[in-house]
C-alpha cells in the first residue's frame, strides 16, 4: 500500500466552485493524510520538522489547489522554500525524497481550448506546471500527470463538479490500493476523471 499525503492550499476555500467540494472528500477518504496548509498554516508558520516528517512517511505527494496566476497559491511556495532544504530533498546527501512522486490536483478557470499554443492563454498547462514538475525532478521525485479541471468556474452550471470530485476520490483511492497505472499516466500530458488510468485487475 502506498502512502499517499495530500496538500490542500485555496485561500479562498469558502468561495471556491470545485476545490472545497475535492477537499471535502479527499478529507474523508480512508488511509490517507490530509493537509489543509491555509487552515493549519494562517500565519504562514510552517513547522518544517513536521512537514519533512510527512514526507518521509509517506511515498506519494500530491498538491491539490486552483491555478493562480499561472502558479500555486503563494503557501506552497513558502511550504517548497523551507521543506525542501538543501540536504534534506537535494544536494549533497539530499536524498531523502528520492523515488517517491509528486502529484498535483488542479483547477483551471478557463476552458481547455484556453490552454493551447494558439488558444488565449498561450501555452498548454503542463508548461505553466513545469516548476513543480522540475522541483520533483531536482528531489529525485517521479512526477505524475497532474488531475485536471477545466472551466472550474462554470463547472457547477455545467455538471461537472460531482463527476470531477467522484474521479478524484477514485483516484486517491486507487493510489492509496496500489491501483492507478503510474506508468500510462506518464504518457499523459493531464488526467480527467473520465480518463482515469487504472491498472488492470489481477
Amino acid at each position: 500500500m502506498a502512502g499517499l499525503i495530500v496538500y490542500y492550499a485555496h485561500p479562498g476555500h469558502k468561495h471556491s466552485h470545485v476545490n472545497k467540494y475535492m477537499a471535502r472528500a479527499a478529507g474523508a477518504v480512508d488511509g490517507i493524510t490530509f493537509v489543509d496548509l491555509y487552515r493549519d498554516y494562517p500565519r504562514f508558520d510552517i513547522d518544517v520538522n513536521v512537514e519533512q516528517q510527512r514526507l518521509l512517511d509517506h511515498d506519494v505527494v500530491l498538491f491539490q489547489f486552483p491555478l493562480f496566476w499561472y502558479s500555486t497559491p503563494s503557501i506552497v511556495k513558502e511550504w517548497e522554500d523551507l521543506v525542501l532544504e538543501h540536504g534534506f530533498a537535494y544536494g549533497a546527501d539530499g536524498d531523502k525524497l528520492a523515488g517517491k512522486r509528486m502529484m498535483l490536483a488542479v483547477t483551471a478557470a478557463g476552458p481547455e481550448d484556453a490552454y493551447r499554443n494558439e488558444g488565449f492563454q498561450h501555452y498548454p498547462i503542463r508548461t505553466f506546471l513545469t516548476p513543480l514538475e522540475q522541483t520533483a525532478r531536482l528531489c529525485n521525485m517521479q512526477f505524475a500527470a497532474p488531475y485536471v479541471l477545466y472551466s472550474s468556474l462554470k463547472a457547477p452550471s455545467a455538471g461537472l463538479v460531482e463527476p470531477h470530485v467522484e474521479g478524484y476520490v477514485r483516484l486517491l483511492e486507487a493510489i492509496r490500493d496500489d491501483r492507478y497505472d503510474f506508468t500510462a499516466a506518464a504518457a499523459m500530458d493531464v488526467v480527467h476523471f473520465d480518463s482515469l488510468p487504472m491498472a488492470a485487475e489481477v
